[in-house]
């Protein structure tokens, strides 16, 4: 399995990618291994994330959000808190 996952990040930024493990993945932002972003943008909780059977649908999905307007993102999250 393959995740899509947002990230808020404390200084209200949002950050996008695709991990196998999504628990794992946010741990590693937390401590300065994962995306260059999160290193200068503190994660602060997980907003967002979405479950795909391969790596392929996860990067494409992933993309597409990154194209995303901040506000279509939120809207993104809102509907996901929402389910």
């Amino acid at each position: 399995m393959y995740y899509v996952y947002i990230i808020r990040c404390y200084d209200h930024s949002l950050y996008t990618g695709y991990t196998t493990n999504v628990e794992r993945r946010f741990l590693q932002h937390t401590q300065g291994t994962g995306a260059k972003y999160t290193r200068s943008h503190p994660p602060k909780e997980i907003v967002y994330y979405r479950k795909f059977q391969t790596k392929s649908e996860a990067c494409k999905e992933e993309a597409r959000i990154k194209k995303l307007s901040k506000q279509q993102k939120e809207m993104l999250i809102l509907d996901f808190k929402n389910e």
